[in-house]
């Protein structure tokens, strides 16, 4: 459940880091190890696919096994994520056209892809559809997931 974000997120980190005032205003420094662990270019960028998951032409029936399809999904996620292939994911607002969310996979080419998303129960089961798109983006979004998880509370322990 941590990686659910809101592709919005990687867009405003710019915004947010600019109103946070223990920033520094200094101008960045170049970090040669940040550039080869996040797989950034001389212009600190980096190949992508993002997936468009799109309803699919089988739902998945309310009950048990529809609930382990998802938690099944979000482990694939988790794992992806552990990987280093998964830079971001999470849902579409409840969008009218079928998206229902999206992946950013740090890979090269849609075969790559395509290798990992059929990995998904939610693909594997029909509830879900994959679209396939390269995309050249900030190495930065390898982080999302990093400081994600310093904006997640620990879970309350059950009674």
């Amino acid at each position: 459940m941590r990686l659910l974000l809101p592709f919005a997120l990687s867009l405003c980190i710019g915004t947010a880091a600019a109103a946070d005032p223990v920033v520094p205003t200094a101008a960045p420094t170049f970090d040669a190890a940040l550039a080869q662990r996040t797989g950034a270019d001389e212009r600190g960028m980096r190949r992508y696919v993002l997936v468009i998951l799109k309803t699919g032409p089988t739902r998945m029936p309310d009950g048990e096994a529809r609930t382990a399809m998802f938690a099944g999904h979000m482990a694939n996620i988790g794992r992806l994520a552990k990987e280093g292939k998964l830079a971001l994911a999470g849902p579409f607002m409840q969008d009218p056209a079928g998206w229902r969310g999206l992946f950013v996979l740090a890979v090269d080419d849609i075969e790559a892809a395509r290798a990992l998303v059929a990995t998904d129960p939610v693909i594997i089961h029909g509830e879900m559809i994959a679209e396939y798109h390269p995309w050249y983006g900030s190495a930065a979004n390898m982080l999302v997931s990093e400081w994600h998880d310093r904006l997640v509370p620990p879970a309350k322990p059950t009674p």
